[in-house]
């Protein structure tokens, strides 16, 4: 029997998408992906464009760059293989969505396979915050503990949104299973109360509206951005909000301190309400510290293997002692300047420049898309380490999108399927 090329591998998509948003094991998750690519490699015959390297290139250029502080520092063997896969992982990521929808070579298919796949994880979500009963404490840190973000959700529903201006017909055509789809993804979406998720819907939304393109218009709708957040926050630094209210008081709360935790660096490690406030900052600043002790790092970086040591055991695992050396960071380009120094920095800089000028080399609505992306990054990066996080979903949908951005002549109006 014949298999439908196109069936099956959509179908080995979402699998993968579903593993990687549930499966909590990064290691399953790293051999699952390179045994699907393994897969294709064996059956297919795969070419790549120029076009996908040149964008792509400097991520594999990191990838070997954290084989040089491997060989300078003598690295442990395991710290080493654990930091290969996480370098790997984004490449994989990449691969995989460009691979698989060149095989496929269907744009729609592609957007309504993400808004289905959005749509079923919206349910999983509200159905566990409902049969967990956390929907009903009607407490936002409890509602929220089930997990942090879901970019997958907040693209689908960014897809669904802004299908018609990317010129196609309807994706589906009962307009009450679109509507419901709809409504299903935004409820879910905002019961994840999560901050960068948050200000990713606003980049998604300025960067679809083409004013991330440096224009006098786009200058001034980022103008208006940067004074309502500035208003914002005057507002929350006016009030008194506490952390411990169970409505959107704690929320607003995690907001206000959200920019201390970043660049806040001077903590009292024996607060650890002062600790856990500001972690983000304190792990950058053990990283800094360690590369002014040997500050040749600064230019090569670690390499592969390196570790951060915090100075104390932290409560960061079940364990009861702790963990006082670790090897992420939720700073990205503090974590990237850490294993491949200030030259691999740069290459990363460059992989999201590349994708960024994609919005002035090409007229096609795609290329949006993918620019869109390269802003999402360059936020997530400080926050939750950008392509390097683990549970980063995101880097498979920009492999589908860099393919069709080539193909950008794809896009016609067709029947909805």
């Amino acid at each position: 029997m014949k298999i439908n090329s196109t069936k099956f591998y959509t179908t080995l998509f979402v699998i993968v998408l579903f593993l990687q948003l549930y499966l909590p094991s990064f290691k399953a998750n790293i051999f699952l992906q390179l045994f699907v690519l393994l897969f294709f490699f064996i059956f297919n015959r795969v070419t790549i464009s120029y076009a996908f390297l040149k964008s792509s290139y400097p991520i594999f250029i990191l990838f070997f760059m954290g084989f040089i502080g491997v060989l300078l520092y003598k690295q442990p063997l395991l710290n080493v293989f654990k930091d290969v896969f996480h370098f790997l992982k984004p490449i994989l990521g990449l691969l995989i969505g460009y691979l698989f929808y060149k095989k496929i070579n269907d744009f729609r298919l592609f957007l309504k396979t993400v808004i289905v796949v959005g749509f079923l994880s919206a349910i999983v979500h509200l159905l566990i915050l409902i049969i967990s009963g956390d929907l009903f404490t009607f407490s936002i840190n409890v509602i929220r503990g089930f997990g942090r973000d879901n970019f997958l959700e907040l693209f689908a529903l960014f897809f669904l949104l802004y299908q018609k201006k990317l010129n196609l017909a309807p994706l589906f055509k009962n307009n009450l299973a679109r509507k419901i789809i709809f409504i299903v993804l935004l409820i879910s979406n905002i019961l994840y109360f999560s901050r960068t998720m948050i200000v990713v819907a606003i980049i998604l939304y300025i960067s679809v509206k083409g004013f991330t393109k440096i224009t006098r218009n786009g200058i001034k709708i980022i103008g208006v951005f940067f004074v309502s957040i500035l208003l914002l926050y005057v507002y929350l630094y006016s009030v008194k909000l506490d952390r411990n209210k169970p409505g959107l008081e704690s929320f607003l709360f995690k907001i206000k301190i959200a920019p201390s935790e970043i660049f806040t660096t001077k903590i009292d490690r024996e607060d650890h309400k002062d600790l856990w406030d500001h972690w983000r900052g304190y792990e950058a600043k053990r990283a800094i510290y360690l590369m002014n002790e040997n500050p040749e790092t600064y230019f090569l970086g670690n390499g592969f293997g390196s570790l951060v040591n915090l100075k104390f055991f932290a409560p960061l695992t079940e364990d009861d002692k702790g963990i006082k050396y670790i090897s992420e960071l939720h700073n990205g380009y503090i974590y990237v300047l850490y294993k491949v120094g200030s030259i691999g920095l740069l290459f990363y800089l460059l992989f999201l420049i590349n994708l960024y000028r994609k919005i002035y080399k090409s007229k096609g609505k795609i290329a949006l898309l993918v620019s869109s992306i390269a802003v999402v990054y360059l936020f997530t990066t400080l926050t939750i380490t950008g392509i390097y996080n683990n549970r980063d979903i995101i880097i498979m949908l920009l492999g589908g999108l860099l393919y069709f951005s080539e193909k950008d002549n794809f896009i016609t109006e067709k029947e909805s399927l």
